[in-house]
C-alpha cells in the first residue's frame, strides 16, 4: 500500500474509533454515569454507572474498571475531576469514596482500594468475613502516579505530589513530595516546591 493509502486507512480507523467512543459515551450517560463535555469513553467495566462521575476533557485508555463494591446506594462515589489522564487497566474499587483531583496523571495498572476485607473471626473462612475498615481516598490536583501504583484506604495524596512506579501507598503523601517503595516512603521533593 502507498503512503497515501496508509494515511487514508489510519484516518478511517481513527474516525471509526472516535464514532464508537461517542456511542459508548452516550450509552454510559443513559446508564446514569456522569460524563462531562470533552470526555470520550473507551471500553470500560463498570458495576454501578451512577456511582461514577467523570470531569471535562479527561483522557481514558481502555479496560479501566470502575467498581462500586457494595449494594445500591445514591452516588457518585468515584469522582474524577477535569483534565485527568487514566491509563490502561486501572481499577477504582470503592465502598466509601475515591476522588481524583483535576490535572492528575494516573499511569497504567494503578489500583485504588478504599476498604479492607474483614479478618476478625477466626472461626469463619476468609471468603465469609465481613466488616473490614473503610476510608476515602483523595488525590488532590496535579498528582502524578507512576505505573502499577496501589493506593489503599484512608490515603490523601497532596497537590503536585509524585508517586514512583510500583509503590504501595498506605499513608498520606504531603504536597509536592516524591514518594516510592513498598510501603511508599518519602524520596525527595519537587524542585521549586
Amino acid at each position: 500500500m502507498s503512503a497515501t493509502g496508509d494515511r487514508a486507512a489510519f484516518r478511517l480507523r481513527a474516525n471509526g474509533s472516535r464514532a464508537a467512543a461517542h456511542l459508548r459515551t452516550a450509552w454510559w450517560r443513559l446508564m446514569k454515569m456522569q460524563v462531562s463535555a470533552g470526555t470520550l469513553l473507551p471500553r470500560l467495566r463498570v458495576t454501578w454507572p451512577h456511582q461514577v462521575s467523570l470531569g471535562a476533557d479527561c483522557t481514558l485508555e481502555h479496560d479501566i474498571y470502575f467498581k462500586y463494591d457494595g449494594i445500591w446506594a445514591p452516588g457518585p462515589s468515584i469522582i474524577i475531576r477535569d483534565r485527568v489522564f487514566i491509563g490502561f487497566g486501572c481499577e477504582f474499587n470503592a465502598r466509601r469514596r475515591i476522588e481524583i483531583g483535576s490535572d492528575s496523571l494516573i499511569a497504567s495498572g494503578c489500583k485504588f482500594i478504599d476498604h479492607d476485607h474483614g479478618t476478625a473471626r477466626g472461626d469463619l473462612p476468609m471468603r465469609e468475613q465481613t466488616g473490614g475498615a473503610e476510608a476515602e481516598i483523595v488525590l488532590e490536583e496535579d498528582v502524578w502516579l507512576g505505573v502499577n501504583v496501589v493506593v489503599l484506604k484512608g490515603v490523601r495524596i497532596g497537590r503536585g505530589a509524585i508517586v514512583a512506579a510500583g509503590a504501595i501507598v498506605t499513608k498520606d503523601v504531603p504536597s509536592y513530595e516524591i514518594w516510592g517503595g513498598v510501603p511508599a516512603r518519602r524520596l525527595g521533593e519537587r524542585a521549586g516546591a
